[in-house]
């Protein structure tokens, strides 16, 4: 009974991972693709500030993509390589932003 309880709650534990990680890094690219290059113009702030509020948002989401992986892995959950999938892609993404955010800083 208590390996039954267990393996619910690890398979509760790595949904709730992967939907933190989606959460992540939705807020990511809603910053990269709404808030950055329209509400702040809109605002008159000044564009430099992207890169150093991007990146650290950029490594959080793909350390809790990397993350909900392990847990889906962990928990042998039926669903683990389409899960794994969508975290690859989505860490591809963040990688793409954060290497853009990382070149912004360092010009």
């Amino acid at each position: 009974m208590s390996l039954d309880i267990s393996k619910d709650t690890e398979l509760e534990s790595a949904s709730k991972t992967f939907s933190t990680s989606m959460v992540i890094s939705g807020i990511r690219c809603t910053l990269t693709y709404v808030v950055f290059p329209w509400l702040l113009p809109l605002l008159g702030v000044a564009g430099g500030i992207t890169a150093g509020l991007g990146l650290p948002i950029g490594l959080v989401a793909i350390f809790f993509n990397v993350w909900s992986i392990r847990r889906f892995w962990k928990s042998d959950h039926k669903l683990k390589w389409i899960v794994a999938s969508i975290n690859v892609s989505v860490i591809v993404l963040l990688s793409i932003l954060v290497t853009l955010d990382i070149s912004e800083l360092l010009s």
